[in-house]
Order: structure tokens, then C-alpha cells, then sequence
């Protein structure tokens, strides 16, 4: 077992995590943090093969997605108080009436 194999392992394992409880979760947060979780392991996988093939790029990407998912944190925050506010409510299941 090389040094990238307990680290995918690990990424695997929060990708899982993070997909069942995206569809699972009724609540708008939860969703959120689950599609972060799965953010997370996605940059876990390329910073452990980053590092194993010594690669400074793969490394630079980590960096980059990890400054757009703190944005996206932010914009995605605001959108689910705004919608909290209107509909006093974060189930995913009464915003059916948001579909076009």
C-alpha cells in the first residue's frame, strides 16, 4: 500500500458521506454542507496526488477551488437566509414552487 492509498480511502469515504447525505437531507443547510463535504474530499484526492507525484500545480488548483468554495459558501448562505426570511422554512420539499 503506497502513501496516496490511505488518503483516497479517506477521500472516498467524505465523498460517500457527503453524496448520501445531499440525498438524504431534507433541509436546505444540511444539503449545503454535504455538497461542501464532497468539495472537500474531491481536493483531499488531488492533494494527495499532488503530493505523491510532487506536482506544485495540483496544489495551486486546492487553493484556488478552496478560495471559490469559501464564495460559494458566502453566496449560498445568503441565498438560504433570504429564503429562510421569505418562506420561514428550509425544507427543500416546500421549494417546489421556485421551479420555473
Amino acid at each position: 500500500m503506497d502513501a496516496v492509498t490511505p488518503y483516497l480511502i479517506l477521500s472516498g469515504i467524505l465523498f460517500s458521506m457527503g453524496l448520501i447525505g445531499a440525498l438524504t437531507r431534507r433541509t436546505a443547510i444540511l444539503v449545503f454542507l454535504s455538497v461542501e463535504l464532497m468539495l472537500n474530499a474531491a481536493n483531499l484526492a488531488l492533494v494527495a496526488f499532488a503530493q505523491a507525484w510532487g506536482d506544485l500545480i495540483a496544489q495551486s488548483a486546492v487553493f484556488i477551488v478552496m478560495t471559490l468554495a469559501a464564495a460559494e459558501v458566502a453566496i449560498g448562505l445568503a441565498i438560504i437566509v433570504t429564503i429562510f426570511r421569505k418562506r420561514v422554512s428550509t425544507n427543500v420539499d416546500t421549494l417546489a414552487e421556485l421551479k420555473g
